[in-house]
């Protein structure tokens, strides 16, 4: 859902150096650098091609099987622009096998949604998981089915291994992560960089110094989705991981420190620093906690030189958002990567796990689908999307920026921190009003009380996790 790129905490769990995070780090920044200078007013309309203007490559390189009269439904929380380019990558299954498939669109959180189908008897064949604590959920609650070996063989053929393990529970695989997400950049209203004669900030002082510079000019800085709990987790989880470093995030993920820690006291203070200024943020705190993810990106690029606020941070997927606000990609919006906070700058990952929920041939086959680069590539030309997949064309995506993204996404190999919340259980990281959403959005309401945040997290963490 939503992500410094970060490995999982369950079992096959790597912990990285600080010298690979530092190289993917900069990978991603380089490409971004880049891309951004020399893409210009590349807006997405060569959808399909590559840098050179060619098709991208669209062979089969999967045999699927022929399901003629059956039916399936495919249930996922996506909607608007992402549901409906999903639903060109199911219509393709549906051309290459006879079946039919449903799209069941599913409320967050998507346990909740699972477990009122399955009570009624009707649960879809496949969901979409957006966390590694809803797949380990539903292997628990035995909803989950294996993946197939023709599933199997295609992440083996086409992701890296750390890809695949997050997928994982108990060193079995399920899980198969068809979309992923950079979520460690901030976007920005060009217009008001240059109105105001601010630069991209490389450290977390930097942007402070920029965002006041901002301020000083008559926009407000900063758009923050605080109505969108996962909004803030990913807000924490950058700082947090930049500033302690990828051996205590782990620890933090997997529950080996407690959130009264020291650590997450120094990464609450740091993140006060911004969200404790009400003039940096638009609308101030109670208009944040109003806000909803597309509308602080919109909000950021629409209103010509005076728009809302002059940046907002989020993921890659955010460009869709950009896009509907009728602003250029690379021209009207540029990003840069989160600031480094610490030693090194972050670079979080996240993603969304298509996961067999009533085992049949048919439903296997559209997991090996998702698996293989013929699916993500129809995606990837829609643009607003990243796949994990290393064997999907760069030619596939529709710009500059999204090339970039993609080429860091998969060049990182293993060396990535995956998304701390989407990791823990979905009654702490992942549901509205409850839990690290409704516990950080009371702190963005009361940044003074680092000390109250701390208590509220580690009891709803405590609880979550049995102790």
């Amino acid at each position: 859902m939503r992500r410094t790129l970060r490995q999982s905490g369950n079992a096959g769990e790597r912990v990285s150096r600080a010298g690979t995070i530092r190289a993917a780090a900069a990978l991603v920044t380089g490409a971004l650098v880049l891309s951004l200078s020399a893409c210009g007013g590349d807006d997405g309309s060569d959808s399909g091609k590559g840098a050179a203007g060619g098709a991208a490559k669209t062979a089969t390189t999967v045999k699927l099987p022929k399901l003629d009269g059956t039916k399936l439904e495919v249930s996922a929380v996506w909607s608007g622009v992402e549901a409906a380019n999903f639903k060109k990558v199911l219509t393709e299954f549906e051309k290459r096998t006879g079946a039919e498939v449903t799209y069941v669109p599913a409320q967050d959180p998507i346990i909740n949604f699972l477990g009122s189908k399955i009570a009624g008897g009707s649960p879809p064949d496949v969901a979409m998981l957006p966390q590694v604590g809803a797949i380990k959920q539903a292997v628990e609650k035995k909803w989950a089915k294996p993946a197939g070996p023709e599933a199997v063989a295609q992440l083996k053929k086409n992701y890296s291994p750390g890809w695949q393990d997050i997928g994982k529970v108990d060193g079995k695989q399920y899980g198969v992560y068809f979309k992923a997400a950079n979520k460690s950049l901030i976007w920005y209203n060009t217009k008001v960089f240059e109105n105001a004669g601010a630069k991209e900030p490389k450290t977390w002082k930097e942007l402070l110094t920029t965002a006041q510079t901002i301020y000083d000019s008559g926009v407000t800085p900063m758009s923050i989705g605080g109505a969108d709990g996962w909004v803030l987790t990913d807000w924490f989880e950058n700082i947090y991981l930049s500033q302690a470093g990828p051996e205590k995030y782990d620890q933090l993920a997997q529950r080996k420190i407690k959130w009264t820690d020291p650590s997450v006291k120094q990464a609450l203070t740091t993140l006060a620093q911004l969200w404790g200024k009400q003039d940096y943020i638009a609308g101030g705190a109670d208009g944040a906690l109003q806000t909803e993810f597309p509308k602080s990106v919109t909000q950021t690029f629409t209103g010509g030189d005076q728009p809302k606020a002059g940046m907002v941070f989020e993921a890659d997927f955010a460009g869709a958002n950009v896009q509907e606000a009728k602003a250029k990609i690379g021209t009207d919006a540029k990003v840069f990567p989160f600031p480094t906070v610490g030693q090194q700058a972050p670079v979080v990952s996240g993603g969304d796990a298509a996961v067999v929920l009533k085992d049949s041939k048919a439903a296997q086959a559209l997991l090996t689908f998702l698996a293989s680069p013929d699916a993500a590539t129809i995606w990837a030309q829609a643009g607003g999307f990243l796949s994990p997949d290393k064997n999907v064309d760069l030619a596939a995506y529709p710009n500059a920026e999204q090339r970039s993204m993609a080429k860091a996404l998969v060049g990182a190999g293993d060396d990535f921190r995956y998304d701390m919340s989407d990791q823990a259980p979905q009654s702490f990281g992942g549901t509205p009003g409850k839990g690290e959403w409704k516990d950080l959005q009371d702190f963005l309401k009361n940044p003074k009380d680092v000390a109250g945040a701390q208590s509220k997290l580690e009891a709803d963490a405590a609880k979550a996790y049995g102790g």
